[in-house]
C-alpha cells in the first residue's frame, strides 16, 4: 500500500513538474488566460462526472466556502500561468515552490492561522530568508562592475543583485505563489468541514467561474486550435488538475506527511529536468546557486516536524 502511494505521488509530482514546460509551449498557441479557463472547465466537467454522486451532498453553507478556496486558486494559477509567458519553466517552477515557504510565514497572523494549529517555528523563518536569498540569485543578475580598478570593492558589487533587470515575469510568478499561499490557507479552514469530493467540485467550479469574469480584464483572448494546445490541456486539467488532486487526497492518507513534503520538493527539479531536456535550458552557476537555496529553504520549512499544512495543489 505503502509503495503504491510513494509511486504514484512521485508521479504526481513528475507530472507537475513537466507541465511547466508543456504549459510554456501550448501558450504560443493560446493566450494564458483563455488557456487557464478552458483547463479548470475541462477539469470541472471530468471531476463533475467522477463525482456526480455528491452534489446532492453539498449544503448552502459550503458554496461560500468553496468560492472563497476557488477565488484564490484563481489568483493563484492566473499568475502562474501568465508568469510563465515571460519567465522560464524552471524558474517558473522554483518560485512557485515558495508556497510551501509563504504559508508558514502567513500563519503566524492569528486571524490566518488554521483553527487548533500552532504558530510557525524557527525553521519557517530561517527558511524564508534562504528562499529569499535564492530569488534573488536565481532570478536576477549580478550589478556589473564599474570600477575594476578597485578590485576588492568590484567583488563586492558583482555579487550584489542587479535587482532593476528582474523579470516581470518572475515578479508575477511571486503573485503566483502569494495566491497560492493562501490557497493553501483557506483550505486548511474549510477542509476538515467539508468531504473531499464536493470541496473539489466547488473549488475548481468556482476557480472556472472567476477565470471567466476576470478574462476580459486580464486580456483580448485568443486560441489556435493545434494538436500542441490539445495534448496540453488534456494533460493539464485531466492529470495534473483532476487526477493529480484525487491521487494526492488518497496518498496524503497513507503517507507521514515529511514523507509527502520530501517528494513535493522534487517538483522544480522535474520542472528542471524537462526544461532542459526538452529546450536546453540550462542554469548558470548564480541562477543555479540560488535554486539550491529555494530548494534548502523549502526542504527546512517542510521537513522538520510541525503541524501539516496543506500543500500549494492540495485540493483537501
Amino acid at each position: 500500500m505503502k509503495l503504491r502511494a510513494y509511486l504514484l505521488m512521485l508521479f504526481v509530482v513528475a507530472i507537475w513538474g513537466s507541465t511547466f514546460v508543456l504549459i510554456k509551449g501550448a501558450l504560443s498557441d493560446a493566450s494564458p488566460a483563455a488557456f487557464n479557463l478552458v483547463r479548470m472547465t475541462l477539469a470541472f466537467a471530468v471531476l463533475a462526472a467522477a463525482y456526480h454522486r455528491y452534489w446532492r451532498r453539498i449544503q448552502r453553507w459550503q458554496i461560500g466556502a468553496g468560492a472563497m478556496v476557488g477565488l484564490c486558486l484563481a489568483i493563484g494559477y492566473q499568475f502562474q500561468t501568465i508568469g510563465l509567458a515571460r519567465t522560464t519553466p524552471s524558474k517558473s517552477a522554483f518560485i512557485t515552490g515558495l508556497v510551501v515557504v509563504l504559508v508558514p510565514l502567513f500563519s503566524f497572523i492569528p486571524g490566518l492561522r488554521a483553527p487548533g494549529a500552532r504558530p510557525p517555528r524557527w525553521n519557517a523563518f530561517l527558511g524564508a530568508v534562504l528562499a529569499f536569498i535564492g530569488i534573488l540569485l536565481l532570478t536576477a543578475p549580478a550589478t556589473a562592475n564599474a570600477h575594476p580598478q578597485s578590485s576588492a570593492m568590484g567583488s563586492i558589487v558583482s555579487l550584489l543583485p542587479d535587482l532593476s533587470s528582474i523579470n516581470i515575469g518572475d515578479l508575477l510568478t511571486l503573485g503566483c505563489a502569494v495566491g497560492f499561499a493562501f490557497h493553501c490557507i483557506a483550505l486548511s479552514h474549510v477542509s476538515p468541514r467539508i468531504a473531499f469530493q464536493p470541496l473539489a467540485l466547488l473549488q475548481v467550479g468556482f476557480c472556472a467561474v472567476f477565470m471567466a469574469l476576470s478574462l476580459p480584464f486580464i486580456e483580448h483572448p485568443h486560441i489556435a486550435w493545434t494538436p500542441r494546445l490539445f495534448i496540453a490541456l488534456a494533460i493539464a486539467a485531466v492529470l495534473a488538475t483532476a487526477a493529480a488532486f484525487s491521487i494526492q487526497s488518497w496518498a496524503q492518507s497513507v503517507l507521514p506527511p515529511t514523507h509527502t513534503a520530501l517528494l513535493l520538493t522534487m517538483e522544480p527539479v522535474f520542472a528542471w529536468i524537462t526544461s532542459f531536456l526538452i529546450m536546453h535550458e540550462r542554469l548558470g552557476l548564480r541562477p543555479a546557486s540560488g535554486a539550491l537555496l529555494i530548494l534548502a529553504g523549502i526542504a527546512l520549512t517542510e521537513l522538520v516536524p510541525q503541524p501539516h499544512v496543506p500543500t500549494a495543489h492540495e485540493a483537501g
